[in-house]
Protein backbone atom coordinates (compact mmCIF):
# COMPACT_ATOMS: atom_id res chain seq x y z
CA UNK A 1 0.00 0.00 0.00
CA UNK A 2 0.75 3.38 -0.73
CA UNK A 3 3.58 4.91 2.27
CA UNK A 4 1.05 7.88 2.37
CA UNK A 5 -1.57 5.66 3.47
CA UNK A 6 0.46 4.56 6.31
CA UNK A 7 1.28 7.89 7.55
CA UNK A 8 -1.97 8.82 7.36
CA UNK A 9 -4.14 5.81 7.89
CA UNK A 10 -7.21 7.23 9.51
CA UNK A 11 -7.22 10.49 7.18
CA UNK A 12 -11.04 10.96 7.10
CA UNK A 13 -10.81 13.27 5.04
CA UNK A 14 -8.05 15.76 2.93
CA UNK A 15 -10.18 18.66 2.44
CA UNK A 16 -9.81 20.42 5.53
CA UNK A 17 -9.51 24.71 6.22
CA UNK A 18 -7.08 26.28 8.20
CA UNK A 19 -9.40 28.13 11.17
CA UNK A 20 -11.27 30.69 9.09
CA UNK A 21 -14.07 32.75 9.09
CA UNK A 22 -16.91 30.19 7.63
CA UNK A 23 -19.91 29.60 8.84
CA UNK A 24 -21.37 26.48 8.10
CA UNK A 25 -24.53 27.04 7.17
CA UNK A 26 -23.59 28.47 4.10
CA UNK A 27 -23.39 25.08 2.56
CA UNK A 28 -27.39 25.03 1.91
CA UNK A 29 -26.94 28.22 -0.12
CA UNK A 30 -25.16 26.30 -2.77
CA UNK A 31 -22.42 28.97 -4.32
CA UNK A 32 -21.28 27.96 -7.43
CA UNK A 33 -24.62 26.67 -8.45
CA UNK A 34 -24.49 28.19 -12.12
CA UNK A 35 -22.16 25.39 -13.19
CA UNK A 36 -23.42 22.59 -14.65
CA UNK A 37 -24.16 19.01 -12.73
CA UNK A 38 -21.34 17.58 -14.70
CA UNK A 39 -18.81 20.48 -14.35
CA UNK A 40 -19.37 20.41 -10.55
CA UNK A 41 -18.71 16.51 -10.64
CA UNK A 42 -15.46 17.20 -12.54
CA UNK A 43 -14.56 19.83 -10.47
CA UNK A 44 -14.98 17.60 -6.92
CA UNK A 45 -13.13 15.04 -8.77
CA UNK A 46 -10.17 16.70 -9.28
CA UNK A 47 -10.22 18.08 -6.12
CA UNK A 48 -10.42 14.48 -4.30
CA UNK A 49 -8.20 12.89 -6.88
CA UNK A 50 -5.97 15.16 -7.88
CA UNK A 51 -5.84 18.05 -4.81
CA UNK A 52 -6.81 20.80 -7.28
CA UNK A 53 -8.66 23.66 -6.85
CA UNK A 54 -11.44 24.72 -9.41
CA UNK A 55 -9.32 27.64 -10.02
CA UNK A 56 -6.80 25.25 -11.23
CA UNK A 57 -4.39 25.89 -8.32
CA UNK A 58 -3.17 23.51 -5.72
CA UNK A 59 -5.10 23.03 -2.46
CA UNK A 60 -3.44 24.33 0.56
CA UNK A 61 -3.67 21.79 3.64
CA UNK A 62 -1.93 21.77 7.05
CA UNK A 63 -0.84 18.51 8.46
CA UNK A 64 0.18 18.66 12.45
CA UNK A 65 -1.68 21.28 12.87
CA UNK A 66 -0.31 24.03 11.51
CA UNK A 67 2.28 23.08 9.38
CA UNK A 68 1.53 24.13 5.46
CA UNK A 69 2.14 21.51 2.27
CA UNK A 70 -0.19 21.32 -0.47
CA UNK A 71 -2.88 19.38 -0.76
CA UNK A 72 -0.96 17.56 -4.74
CA UNK A 73 1.10 15.38 -2.00
CA UNK A 74 -1.58 14.26 -0.19
CA UNK A 75 -4.86 13.90 -2.72
CA UNK A 76 -7.49 12.20 -1.63
CA UNK A 77 -7.37 8.94 -3.28
CA UNK A 78 -4.03 8.01 -1.58
CA UNK A 79 -6.02 6.77 1.47
CA UNK A 80 -9.88 6.57 0.27
CA UNK A 81 -8.79 5.14 -3.18
CA UNK A 82 -10.41 6.35 -6.01
CA UNK A 83 -13.26 4.88 -5.27
CA UNK A 84 -13.67 6.60 -1.92
CA UNK A 85 -14.72 2.53 -0.11
CA UNK A 86 -11.37 3.34 1.74
CA UNK A 87 -8.66 1.05 2.24
CA UNK A 88 -6.90 -1.34 4.60
CA UNK A 89 -3.50 -2.24 4.98
CA UNK A 90 -2.69 -5.14 7.44
CA UNK A 91 -5.01 -4.08 10.13
CA UNK A 92 -5.19 -0.75 9.73
CA UNK A 93 -8.63 0.87 8.06
CA UNK A 94 -9.30 3.87 6.08
CA UNK A 95 -12.74 4.97 5.75
CA UNK A 96 -14.98 5.10 3.25
CA UNK A 97 -15.32 8.93 2.27
CA UNK A 98 -18.73 8.65 -0.21
CA UNK A 99 -21.56 10.26 1.04
CA UNK A 100 -23.86 7.23 0.87
CA UNK A 101 -21.98 5.81 4.04
CA UNK A 102 -20.53 9.08 5.77
CA UNK A 103 -24.32 10.23 5.96
CA UNK A 104 -25.50 6.92 7.76
CA UNK A 105 -24.80 6.01 11.10
CA UNK A 106 -21.70 3.99 11.84
CA UNK A 107 -22.15 0.77 14.30
CA UNK A 108 -19.33 -1.89 14.89
CA UNK A 109 -21.26 -4.26 12.78
CA UNK A 110 -23.32 -4.63 9.25
CA UNK A 111 -26.68 -5.28 9.85
CA UNK A 112 -27.67 -8.45 8.04
CA UNK A 113 -23.68 -9.57 7.91
CA UNK A 114 -23.02 -10.51 11.78
CA UNK A 115 -22.24 -14.13 10.68
CA UNK A 116 -20.15 -13.34 7.56
CA UNK A 117 -16.62 -13.00 9.24
CA UNK A 118 -14.46 -10.62 6.86
CA UNK A 119 -17.50 -8.45 6.80
CA UNK A 120 -18.24 -8.16 10.39
CA UNK A 121 -14.41 -7.77 11.45
CA UNK A 122 -13.92 -5.03 8.64
CA UNK A 123 -16.52 -3.17 10.86
CA UNK A 124 -14.86 -3.74 13.65
CA UNK A 125 -11.94 -1.92 12.89
CA UNK A 126 -14.12 1.47 13.02
CA UNK A 127 -15.38 3.15 15.75
CA UNK A 128 -19.01 4.01 16.01
CA UNK A 129 -20.52 7.56 14.84
CA UNK A 130 -23.46 9.25 14.43
CA UNK A 131 -24.46 9.97 10.79
CA UNK A 132 -22.67 12.72 8.85
CA UNK A 133 -25.11 15.72 8.01
CA UNK A 134 -23.89 18.68 5.83
CA UNK A 135 -23.08 20.51 9.35
CA UNK A 136 -21.26 18.01 10.94
CA UNK A 137 -19.13 17.09 7.95
CA UNK A 138 -18.06 20.77 7.71
CA UNK A 139 -17.54 20.81 10.79
CA UNK A 140 -14.86 18.16 10.39
CA UNK A 141 -13.65 19.55 7.25
CA UNK A 142 -12.96 22.94 8.67
CA UNK A 143 -12.02 22.24 12.30
CA UNK A 144 -10.78 18.35 12.82
CA UNK A 145 -13.47 17.20 14.73
CA UNK A 146 -16.08 14.27 13.60
CA UNK A 147 -19.72 13.84 14.69
CA UNK A 148 -18.72 13.00 18.35
CA UNK A 149 -16.21 15.34 18.85
CA UNK A 150 -13.36 13.41 18.46
CA UNK A 151 -10.03 15.55 17.31
CA UNK A 152 -8.67 13.92 13.79
CA UNK A 153 -6.17 16.69 13.61
CA UNK A 154 -3.48 14.16 14.35
CA UNK A 155 -4.11 11.97 11.28
CA UNK A 156 -5.49 14.14 8.85
CA UNK A 157 -4.58 17.48 6.93
CA UNK A 158 -6.69 20.28 7.17
CA UNK A 159 -7.06 22.51 4.26
CA UNK A 160 -8.56 25.91 3.23
CA UNK A 161 -11.62 26.07 1.13
CA UNK A 162 -13.66 28.55 0.30
CA UNK A 163 -18.20 27.85 -0.03
CA UNK A 164 -17.72 27.23 -3.15
CA UNK A 165 -14.82 24.68 -2.99
CA UNK A 166 -16.67 23.17 -0.17
CA UNK A 167 -19.96 22.56 -1.67
CA UNK A 168 -18.47 21.38 -4.68
CA UNK A 169 -16.47 18.96 -2.41
CA UNK A 170 -19.88 18.00 -0.16
CA UNK A 171 -21.87 17.30 -3.67
CA UNK A 172 -19.18 15.30 -5.50
CA UNK A 173 -18.39 13.04 -2.33
CA UNK A 174 -22.71 12.72 -1.61
CA UNK A 175 -22.45 11.42 -5.96
CA UNK A 176 -19.48 9.04 -5.38
CA UNK A 177 -19.84 5.10 -5.70
CA UNK A 178 -23.23 5.94 -5.51
CA UNK A 179 -25.44 4.58 -8.02
CA UNK A 180 -25.25 1.17 -9.00
CA UNK A 181 -23.24 0.62 -12.42
CA UNK A 182 -23.97 -1.26 -15.28
CA UNK A 183 -24.47 -4.55 -15.89
CA UNK A 184 -25.35 -5.12 -11.59
CA UNK A 185 -28.81 -6.42 -11.15
CA UNK A 186 -29.97 -7.27 -7.78
CA UNK A 187 -28.48 -11.06 -7.98
CA UNK A 188 -26.00 -11.23 -11.52
CA UNK A 189 -23.36 -9.12 -12.65
CA UNK A 190 -23.01 -9.44 -16.45
CA UNK A 191 -19.41 -9.78 -17.77
CA UNK A 192 -18.03 -9.57 -21.55
CA UNK A 193 -14.92 -10.55 -22.47
CA UNK A 194 -13.42 -8.94 -25.65
CA UNK A 195 -11.82 -11.47 -28.91
CA UNK A 196 -10.59 -9.95 -32.12
CA UNK A 197 -11.85 -11.93 -34.91
CA UNK A 198 -8.30 -13.42 -36.63
CA UNK A 199 -6.31 -14.28 -32.92
CA UNK A 200 -5.12 -17.54 -32.75
CA UNK A 201 -8.07 -19.96 -32.00
CA UNK A 202 -5.84 -22.08 -29.80
CA UNK A 203 -5.39 -19.29 -27.84
CA UNK A 204 -8.75 -17.90 -27.76
CA UNK A 205 -9.97 -21.23 -26.46
CA UNK A 206 -7.56 -21.60 -23.71
CA UNK A 207 -7.92 -17.79 -22.78
CA UNK A 208 -11.87 -18.60 -22.39
CA UNK A 209 -11.60 -21.94 -20.63
CA UNK A 210 -10.91 -20.65 -17.23
CA UNK A 211 -12.88 -17.80 -17.13
CA UNK A 212 -16.31 -19.75 -18.13
CA UNK A 213 -15.10 -22.14 -15.54
CA UNK A 214 -15.28 -20.06 -12.74
CA UNK A 215 -18.52 -18.67 -13.90
CA UNK A 216 -20.39 -21.83 -13.79
CA UNK A 217 -18.35 -22.54 -10.65
CA UNK A 218 -20.02 -19.62 -9.24
CA UNK A 219 -23.30 -20.08 -11.21
CA UNK A 220 -23.81 -23.56 -9.15
CA UNK A 221 -23.16 -22.68 -6.14
CA UNK A 222 -25.99 -20.05 -6.40
CA UNK A 223 -28.02 -22.93 -8.16
CA UNK A 224 -27.42 -25.22 -5.15
CA UNK A 225 -27.72 -22.51 -2.84
CA UNK A 226 -31.31 -21.75 -3.58
CA UNK A 227 -32.37 -25.29 -3.36
CA UNK A 228 -30.25 -26.58 -0.45
CA UNK A 229 -30.77 -24.65 2.49
CA UNK A 230 -26.98 -25.84 3.90
CA UNK A 231 -25.35 -24.88 1.03
CA UNK A 232 -26.96 -21.51 1.28
CA UNK A 233 -26.00 -20.97 4.73
CA UNK A 234 -22.33 -22.16 4.08
CA UNK A 235 -22.67 -19.73 0.91
CA UNK A 236 -23.69 -16.91 3.10
CA UNK A 237 -20.96 -17.64 5.86
CA UNK A 238 -18.66 -17.68 3.27
CA UNK A 239 -19.56 -14.80 0.55
CA UNK A 240 -22.52 -12.83 2.26
CA UNK A 241 -24.99 -12.05 -0.39
CA UNK A 242 -22.95 -12.42 -2.97
CA UNK A 243 -23.28 -16.44 -2.56
CA UNK A 244 -26.30 -16.17 -4.34
CA UNK A 245 -25.21 -13.97 -7.09
CA UNK A 246 -25.18 -15.91 -10.76
CA UNK A 247 -22.71 -14.56 -13.57
CA UNK A 248 -22.80 -14.36 -17.44
CA UNK A 249 -20.12 -14.07 -19.52
CA UNK A 250 -20.77 -12.36 -23.15
CA UNK A 251 -18.22 -12.82 -26.26
CA UNK A 252 -17.83 -9.98 -28.23
CA UNK A 253 -16.24 -10.11 -31.50
CA UNK A 254 -14.29 -7.19 -33.26
CA UNK A 255 -14.17 -8.01 -36.63
CA UNK A 256 -12.23 -5.73 -39.71
CA UNK A 257 -10.68 -2.89 -38.97
CA UNK A 258 -9.27 -1.40 -35.54
CA UNK A 259 -10.96 2.04 -36.64
CA UNK A 260 -14.01 0.40 -36.73
CA UNK A 261 -13.98 -1.09 -33.68
CA UNK A 262 -15.20 1.50 -30.99
CA UNK A 263 -18.73 1.33 -33.03
CA UNK A 264 -18.80 -2.18 -32.43
CA UNK A 265 -18.08 -1.90 -29.05
CA UNK A 266 -20.67 1.11 -28.55
CA UNK A 267 -23.08 -1.14 -30.26
CA UNK A 268 -22.24 -4.59 -27.88
CA UNK A 269 -22.14 -1.94 -25.14
CA UNK A 270 -26.07 -0.25 -26.12
CA UNK A 271 -27.46 -3.75 -26.30
CA UNK A 272 -26.04 -5.69 -23.39
CA UNK A 273 -24.27 -3.31 -20.51
CA UNK A 274 -21.43 -4.64 -18.80
CA UNK A 275 -20.08 -3.92 -15.14
CA UNK A 276 -16.54 -5.33 -16.12
CA UNK A 277 -14.40 -7.21 -19.51
CA UNK A 278 -12.89 -10.43 -18.33
CA UNK A 279 -9.54 -11.10 -20.30
CA UNK A 280 -10.07 -10.80 -23.78
CA UNK A 281 -7.35 -11.56 -26.80
CA UNK A 282 -5.15 -10.05 -30.13
CA UNK A 283 -2.81 -10.72 -31.47
CA UNK A 284 -2.61 -6.99 -32.79
CA UNK A 285 -3.60 -3.61 -31.06
CA UNK A 286 -5.68 -3.29 -27.96
CA UNK A 287 -5.58 0.61 -28.00
CA UNK A 288 -9.17 1.03 -29.15
CA UNK A 289 -10.29 -1.33 -26.31
CA UNK A 290 -8.46 0.38 -23.79
CA UNK A 291 -9.60 3.79 -25.09
CA UNK A 292 -13.51 2.42 -25.15
CA UNK A 293 -12.98 1.34 -21.42
CA UNK A 294 -11.40 4.54 -20.40
CA UNK A 295 -13.97 6.86 -21.50
CA UNK A 296 -17.08 4.34 -20.28
CA UNK A 297 -15.00 3.42 -17.03
CA UNK A 298 -15.51 -0.03 -17.53
CA UNK A 299 -12.92 -2.37 -15.84
CA UNK A 300 -11.17 -4.62 -18.11
CA UNK A 301 -9.37 -7.66 -16.29
CA UNK A 302 -5.93 -9.02 -18.28
CA UNK A 303 -6.35 -9.11 -21.73
CA UNK A 304 -4.03 -11.59 -23.19
CA UNK A 305 -2.03 -9.03 -25.81
CA UNK A 306 1.33 -9.14 -26.25
CA UNK A 307 0.82 -5.20 -26.76
CA UNK A 308 -0.78 -3.82 -24.04
CA UNK A 309 -1.03 0.43 -24.19
CA UNK A 310 2.07 1.86 -22.01
CA UNK A 311 0.91 4.57 -19.70
CA UNK A 312 1.53 6.04 -16.61
CA UNK A 313 -2.05 7.79 -16.01
CA UNK A 314 -4.68 5.52 -17.34
CA UNK A 315 -7.02 3.56 -14.83
CA UNK A 316 -9.17 1.26 -16.16
CA UNK A 317 -7.23 -1.66 -17.77
CA UNK A 318 -4.66 -3.84 -15.76
CA UNK A 319 -2.45 -6.05 -18.03
CA UNK A 320 -0.54 -8.91 -17.00
CA UNK A 321 3.39 -6.97 -17.82
CA UNK A 322 4.18 -4.20 -20.56
CA UNK A 323 4.06 -6.86 -23.01
CA UNK A 324 6.66 -7.56 -25.57
CA UNK A 325 9.01 -4.74 -25.06
CA UNK A 326 9.19 -5.55 -21.14
CA UNK A 327 11.84 -8.13 -22.35
CA UNK A 328 13.98 -5.03 -24.30
CA UNK A 329 13.89 -3.33 -21.80
CA UNK A 330 14.86 -6.18 -19.07
CA UNK A 331 17.61 -7.09 -21.57
CA UNK A 332 19.10 -3.57 -21.48
CA UNK A 333 18.65 -3.49 -17.33
CA UNK A 334 21.05 -6.32 -17.75
CA UNK A 335 23.40 -5.38 -20.02
CA UNK A 336 23.57 -1.70 -18.60
CA UNK A 337 24.82 -3.50 -15.34
CA UNK A 338 27.99 -4.14 -16.94
CA UNK A 339 28.78 -1.73 -19.31
CA UNK A 340 31.87 -0.25 -17.93
CA UNK A 341 33.76 -3.44 -18.87
CA UNK A 342 33.02 -2.90 -22.46
CA UNK A 343 35.83 -1.02 -22.96
CA UNK A 344 33.81 1.50 -25.49
CA UNK A 345 32.95 -1.13 -28.07
CA UNK A 346 29.24 -0.88 -29.06
CA UNK A 347 25.87 -2.26 -28.92
CA UNK A 348 23.99 -3.14 -31.41
CA UNK A 349 20.39 -4.15 -32.26
CA UNK A 350 19.50 -6.59 -35.08
CA UNK A 351 15.55 -5.59 -35.49
CA UNK A 352 13.02 -7.39 -37.93
CA UNK A 353 10.35 -4.71 -39.13
CA UNK A 354 7.82 -6.52 -37.70
CA UNK A 355 5.62 -5.53 -34.67
CA UNK A 356 7.07 -8.09 -32.18
CA UNK A 357 10.46 -7.14 -33.29
CA UNK A 358 9.87 -3.11 -33.44
CA UNK A 359 8.49 -3.16 -29.88
CA UNK A 360 11.73 -5.31 -28.48
CA UNK A 361 13.76 -2.61 -29.90
CA UNK A 362 12.05 0.10 -28.71
CA UNK A 363 11.97 -1.48 -25.17
CA UNK A 364 15.66 -1.75 -24.87
CA UNK A 365 16.62 1.62 -27.30
CA UNK A 366 14.02 3.97 -24.65
CA UNK A 367 15.76 2.09 -21.65
CA UNK A 368 19.46 2.09 -22.83
CA UNK A 369 19.31 5.69 -23.21
CA UNK A 370 17.30 6.62 -19.97
CA UNK A 371 19.73 4.96 -18.50
CA UNK A 372 22.11 7.56 -20.05
CA UNK A 373 23.96 4.96 -22.22
CA UNK A 374 22.69 6.77 -25.43
CA UNK A 375 21.29 5.08 -28.57
CA UNK A 376 22.52 2.14 -29.99
CA UNK A 377 23.40 0.99 -33.16
CA UNK A 378 20.74 -0.74 -35.19
CA UNK A 379 20.62 -2.81 -38.24
CA UNK A 380 17.01 -3.27 -39.52
CA UNK A 381 15.86 -5.92 -41.52
CA UNK A 382 12.11 -5.54 -43.40
CA UNK A 383 9.89 -8.27 -42.79
CA UNK A 384 10.75 -10.87 -45.35
CA UNK A 385 14.55 -9.48 -45.76
CA UNK A 386 16.89 -12.99 -45.01
CA UNK A 387 19.72 -12.12 -42.77
CA UNK A 388 22.64 -14.22 -43.87
CA UNK A 389 25.63 -15.25 -42.33
CA UNK A 390 27.55 -12.69 -44.27
CA UNK A 391 25.87 -9.84 -42.84
CA UNK A 392 26.55 -10.97 -38.96
CA UNK A 393 29.71 -11.68 -40.44
CA UNK A 394 30.25 -7.93 -41.56
CA UNK A 395 29.03 -6.60 -38.68
CA UNK A 396 31.21 -8.75 -36.52
CA UNK A 397 34.36 -7.19 -38.46
CA UNK A 398 33.19 -3.59 -38.60
CA UNK A 399 31.31 -3.01 -35.48
CA UNK A 400 33.39 -5.67 -32.89
CA UNK A 401 30.30 -4.70 -30.83
CA UNK A 402 30.16 -5.81 -26.95
CA UNK A 403 26.92 -6.90 -26.97
CA UNK A 404 24.07 -8.10 -29.83
CA UNK A 405 20.74 -7.93 -29.74
CA UNK A 406 18.35 -10.20 -31.81
CA UNK A 407 14.96 -9.74 -31.96
CA UNK A 408 14.29 -11.53 -34.62
CA UNK A 409 12.38 -14.82 -34.79
CA UNK A 410 13.53 -18.59 -35.34
CA UNK A 411 14.96 -17.68 -38.55
CA UNK A 412 18.03 -15.38 -37.28
CA UNK A 413 19.28 -19.12 -35.61
CA UNK A 414 20.78 -20.77 -39.04
CA UNK A 415 23.12 -17.72 -39.90
CA UNK A 416 23.97 -16.85 -36.46
CA UNK A 417 25.35 -20.61 -35.23
CA UNK A 418 26.86 -20.78 -38.54
CA UNK A 419 28.86 -17.76 -38.51
CA UNK A 420 29.60 -18.77 -34.89
CA UNK A 421 31.09 -21.93 -35.45
CA UNK A 422 33.44 -19.93 -38.07
CA UNK A 423 34.76 -17.29 -35.38
CA UNK A 424 37.55 -17.54 -32.10
CA UNK A 425 35.83 -13.84 -31.49
CA UNK A 426 32.59 -13.39 -30.90
CA UNK A 427 30.17 -10.29 -29.10
CA UNK A 428 30.57 -11.31 -25.36
CA UNK A 429 26.60 -11.36 -24.92
CA UNK A 430 24.51 -12.04 -27.73
CA UNK A 431 20.32 -11.63 -26.41
CA UNK A 432 17.24 -13.19 -28.11
CA UNK A 433 14.19 -12.94 -27.20
CA UNK A 434 12.97 -16.43 -25.89
CA UNK A 435 8.88 -15.60 -26.77
CA UNK A 436 9.71 -14.90 -30.39
CA UNK A 437 12.64 -17.49 -31.11
CA UNK A 438 9.92 -19.86 -29.36
CA UNK A 439 9.54 -23.55 -29.19
CA UNK A 440 12.94 -23.56 -31.26
CA UNK A 441 14.91 -21.66 -28.13
CA UNK A 442 14.95 -25.96 -27.03
CA UNK A 443 16.38 -26.88 -30.50
CA UNK A 444 19.94 -25.47 -30.07
CA UNK A 445 23.13 -27.48 -30.55
CA UNK A 446 24.62 -28.54 -27.49
CA UNK A 447 27.76 -26.96 -28.42
CA UNK A 448 26.55 -23.32 -28.78
CA UNK A 449 24.06 -22.94 -25.43
CA UNK A 450 26.51 -21.06 -23.75
CA UNK A 451 27.18 -18.29 -26.39
CA UNK A 452 23.48 -17.20 -26.64
CA UNK A 453 21.32 -15.63 -24.03
CA UNK A 454 17.35 -15.10 -23.91
CA UNK A 455 14.70 -12.95 -22.45
CA UNK A 456 12.24 -14.89 -20.76
CA UNK A 457 9.59 -12.86 -18.70
CA UNK A 458 8.17 -16.25 -17.25
CA UNK A 459 8.67 -18.33 -14.21
CA UNK A 460 11.11 -21.06 -15.53
CA UNK A 461 9.39 -24.54 -17.01
CA UNK A 462 10.94 -26.78 -14.58
CA UNK A 463 9.93 -24.26 -11.64
CA UNK A 464 6.26 -24.15 -13.12
CA UNK A 465 4.65 -27.68 -12.82
CA UNK A 466 4.32 -27.25 -9.24
CA UNK A 467 1.34 -24.54 -10.02
CA UNK A 468 -0.49 -26.84 -12.85
CA UNK A 469 -2.74 -28.91 -10.23
CA UNK A 470 -5.67 -26.27 -10.39
CA UNK A 471 -5.27 -26.08 -14.18
CA UNK A 472 -5.69 -29.98 -14.71
CA UNK A 473 -9.33 -29.60 -13.22
CA UNK A 474 -10.49 -26.79 -15.61
CA UNK A 475 -9.54 -29.17 -18.17
CA UNK A 476 -10.85 -31.78 -16.49
CA UNK A 477 -13.48 -33.89 -19.33
CA UNK A 478 -11.92 -32.13 -21.96
CA UNK A 479 -8.26 -32.39 -23.39
CA UNK A 480 -5.06 -32.50 -21.97
CA UNK A 481 -3.42 -29.67 -20.27
CA UNK A 482 0.11 -30.00 -22.44
CA UNK A 483 -2.91 -29.21 -25.54
CA UNK A 484 -3.64 -25.79 -24.52
CA UNK A 485 -1.52 -22.62 -24.99
CA UNK A 486 0.58 -22.52 -22.19
CA UNK A 487 0.69 -19.02 -21.75
CA UNK A 488 -3.35 -18.29 -22.44
CA UNK A 489 -4.52 -20.56 -19.97
CA UNK A 490 -2.13 -19.72 -17.01
CA UNK A 491 -2.92 -16.10 -17.58
CA UNK A 492 -7.30 -16.65 -17.78
CA UNK A 493 -6.11 -18.74 -14.26
CA UNK A 494 -5.21 -15.97 -12.87
CA UNK A 495 -8.14 -13.73 -13.92
CA UNK A 496 -10.69 -15.72 -13.21
CA UNK A 497 -8.61 -16.76 -9.19
CA UNK A 498 -8.11 -12.45 -9.03
CA UNK A 499 -12.00 -12.27 -10.11
CA UNK A 500 -13.36 -14.10 -7.11
CA UNK A 501 -10.90 -12.62 -4.49
CA UNK A 502 -11.93 -9.27 -5.56
CA UNK A 503 -15.45 -9.35 -5.21
CA UNK A 504 -15.30 -11.35 -2.01
CA UNK A 505 -13.35 -8.70 -0.58
CA UNK A 506 -15.75 -6.00 -1.75
CA UNK A 507 -18.31 -6.95 0.80
CA UNK A 508 -21.16 -6.06 -1.21
CA UNK A 509 -20.19 -2.60 -2.48
CA UNK A 510 -20.17 -3.86 -6.19
CA UNK A 511 -19.13 -0.48 -8.14
CA UNK A 512 -16.45 -0.27 -11.14
CA UNK A 513 -13.70 1.73 -9.41
CA UNK A 514 -14.05 0.21 -6.13
CA UNK A 515 -13.07 -3.65 -8.33
CA UNK A 516 -9.75 -1.90 -9.05
CA UNK A 517 -9.57 -0.28 -5.97
CA UNK A 518 -9.58 -3.54 -3.88
CA UNK A 519 -7.13 -5.23 -6.27
CA UNK A 520 -4.44 -2.87 -5.89
CA UNK A 521 -4.79 -3.23 -2.40
CA UNK A 522 -4.23 -7.25 -2.82
CA UNK A 523 -0.99 -8.91 -0.88
CA UNK A 524 1.57 -9.93 -3.77
CA UNK A 525 0.48 -13.63 -5.18
CA UNK A 526 1.77 -16.71 -6.58
CA UNK A 527 0.31 -18.14 -9.84
CA UNK A 528 1.15 -20.30 -12.49
CA UNK A 529 3.48 -18.79 -15.41
CA UNK A 530 4.64 -15.53 -13.30
CA UNK A 531 7.14 -15.54 -11.01
CA UNK A 532 5.07 -13.22 -8.61
CA UNK A 533 2.02 -10.98 -9.43
CA UNK A 534 2.10 -7.97 -6.96
CA UNK A 535 -0.13 -5.09 -7.31
CA UNK A 536 -0.25 -1.54 -5.74
CA UNK A 537 -3.43 1.19 -5.94
CA UNK A 538 -2.04 3.08 -9.31
CA UNK A 539 0.16 -0.14 -10.60
CA UNK A 540 -1.50 -1.54 -13.91
CA UNK A 541 1.26 -4.38 -15.05
CA UNK A 542 1.32 -6.71 -12.50
CA UNK A 543 4.43 -8.80 -13.74
CA UNK A 544 7.73 -6.32 -14.16
CA UNK A 545 10.30 -8.59 -14.35
CA UNK A 546 12.07 -11.04 -17.07
CA UNK A 547 14.76 -13.26 -16.31
CA UNK A 548 18.21 -14.11 -18.76
CA UNK A 549 18.37 -17.57 -19.56
CA UNK A 550 20.59 -20.11 -21.80
CA UNK A 551 19.51 -23.39 -22.29
CA UNK A 552 21.22 -25.93 -20.32
CA UNK A 553 23.20 -29.12 -21.58
CA UNK A 554 21.87 -32.70 -22.68
CA UNK A 555 19.62 -33.79 -24.57
CA UNK A 556 16.57 -32.71 -22.17
CA UNK A 557 17.90 -29.07 -21.35
CA UNK A 558 15.98 -26.93 -18.90
CA UNK A 559 16.46 -23.40 -19.00
CA UNK A 560 19.35 -22.20 -16.38
CA UNK A 561 19.28 -18.25 -15.02
CA UNK A 562 21.91 -16.21 -15.73
CA UNK A 563 20.44 -12.98 -13.83
CA UNK A 564 17.94 -12.67 -11.43
CA UNK A 565 14.43 -11.12 -12.18
CA UNK A 566 15.72 -8.21 -13.59
CA UNK A 567 13.25 -5.07 -13.22
CA UNK A 568 12.92 -2.83 -16.08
Amino acid sequence: MNSVCSVFAFLFFLAVAAPPSFSADAVSAEPGNTLSKEERFRLGEQMYQKGILPSGKPMKAYVSDDVPVEGTAFTCTSCHLKSGMGSIEGEVVTPPTNGRILYQERKSFKEGAEFVPYIANYSKYLPVRPAYTDKTLTELLTGGADPTGRSVLRAMPRYELDDTELSIMLEYLKNLSDKTPPGVEKDSIRFATVIVEGSDPLAIESMLAPIQFSVDRKNSLAKAANVNFRVARMGYNMLGDLHGYTFTLSKWILKGSPDTWRGQLEEYYRKEPVFAFLGGISDRDWEPVHRFCEEKRIPNLFPVVDYPVISDSDWYTIYFSRGVRQEGEAAARYLGAMSTLFAGRPVIQIVRGTKRGEALAAGFRDTWKETGHGKPKELRLKEGEKLTAAMIAELFQSENPAALLLWDDEKLLEPLLEIIGKRDVTPGYIIASGTYIGKSLWKIPDSFRDRIHFTYPFRLPQDDFRYDQPLHKIVAGKKPLKHYDQAAIRQSYITGELLGKALMEMRGEYFRDYLLDTIGMMKDMYYPLYERVSFGPTQRYVSKGCYIVQLGKGENPQLVKKSEWVMP
